[in-house]
């Protein structure tokens, strides 16, 4: 276990962290003790995207594990995203209380104005912090099991496999669509208070999440670390490239490919249980095929199969989107399918896999100075 753990404790990952985190508690600082005056002020707006953008890392870093990894392309991996932030959003909806628009101390809003007469049974326990946070892991992780033990026992792989995921996040989004799903129907959950008693408004929670989404981040990316390091990274990387031989190896692959994809659903629904705090609201268009598509995207851009990649392909693009649909919101769909069409066709590693083609050119390349001549090519026979 010792040799597990320090496995994602290699120089690069060890930069890549202290710098994230560096960046995550200089934004938080300077948001608690600089004046709003100051040109280094961090906004409490800018709080609150730089954490949303966290949370879309580390889905991005989920779905980077099983399709970098283990070929498993995942178009539906927004629904545990969106699991984890129902899960959380239930909570934070408990902690209301009387508080509401009708001052129910027991049943949400949204349940009084549908005539509800008393709490569903899946919602008990979501009052205590530490049932919702255990939910918050375990929803998406029974879904993906049931899903994958089905799928991965029936070998079915590649675009069929894509296509299934597709369609299991739209029969979720059309269930939770439904008033009497229990869920909020189109408007989902929203109006929270407060979590653990501290306010949601207030400039100190928003940091407080912010650096909550960081450190969930760094945990998530060693994990993946450690993970694709070991013996049992190299199976699953070995089913990417070649799954029948690997079969007849020996290996079990369903087994291999059933527990990482249970791991990377339940490091979605961690993300989308911090997302839902920092944006205040859930609803069933997180489930939507689209918000999937568009992770695939990240990973695609930043780089696939190098975990620093998704972490920074997520960032860049929801960046773009923030400041496209601002300024010139007509457009950003198609800059979108611009930008990945032309990852395609230009970097079809990626950013990170292109700058590390770069240097690794570069490395090998003799100095001049060295006396060493360049290796010729074989000729010709």
């Amino acid at each position: 276990m010792q040799g597990f753990v320090f496995r994602a404790f290699d120089r690069g990952g060890l930069i890549f962290l202290g710098v994230l985190m560096g960046l995550v508690i200089l934004i938080g600082l300077s948001n608690q003790l600089l004046p709003p005056s100051s040109p280094l002020h961090a906004p409490t707006y800018m709080v609150a995207l730089i954490g949303k953008y966290l949370c879309y890392a580390l889905l991005a870093l989920s779905v980077d594990l099983i399709w970098g990894y283990c070929g498993i392309l995942s178009l539906g991996h927004g629904a545990f995203f969106a699991l984890g932030g129902y899960a959380m959003g239930m909570y934070l909806m408990r902690q209301i209380g009387d508080r509401g628009v009708y001052g129910n101390p027991e049943l949400p809003d949204f349940m009084v104005f549908l005539n509800w007469q008393e709490l569903p049974w899946y919602w008990h326990g979501f009052d205590m912090f530490w049932f919702a946070m255990i939910m918050v892991v375990l929803v998406p992780g029974l879904l993906a099991f049931i899903f994958g033990w089905f799928a991965f026992r029936s070998r079915v792989t590649g675009v069929y496999l894509s296509i299934i995921t597709q369609a299991m996040t739209f029969a979720l989004m059309l269930a939770f669509f439904r008033n009497n799903m229990g869920f909020g129907g189109n408007n989902g959950l929203t109006d929270f208070k407060d979590i653990l008693g501290f306010d949601l408004q207030s400039d100190a929670t928003r940091v407080g999440l912010l650096v909550a989404s960081g450190i969930a981040l760094c945990l998530g990316f060693l994990i993946c670390k450690a993970v694709t390091r070991s013996k049992y990274g190299k199976v699953i990387t070995a089913i990417r490239d070649a799954e029948s031989r690997t079969r007849f190896l020996g290996y079990r692959v369903d087994r291999y490919k059933l527990a990482v994809f249970v791991l990377s659903a339940c490091m979605a629904g961690v993300g989308g249980a911090l997302y839902v705090p920092q944006v205040g609201i859930i609803n069933p268009s997180e489930f939507a095929p689209p918000v999937s598509i568009e992770v695939v995207i990240w990973v695609a851009v930043g780089g696939r199969g190098t975990l620093y990649g998704a972490v920074i392909g997520a960032i860049l693009v929801n960046y773009a989107k923030t400041y496209f649909t601002g300024a010139v919101p007509e457009i950003w769909l198609f800059a979108l399918g611009a930008l990945f069409v032309g990852t395609t066709l230009f970097l079809p590693k990626g950013i990170v896999g292109a700058v590390n083609g770069f240097w690794e050119k570069r490395r090998r390349k003799p100095d001049p100075g060295s006396g060493q001549a360049e290796p010729k090519p074989a000729a010709a026979e």
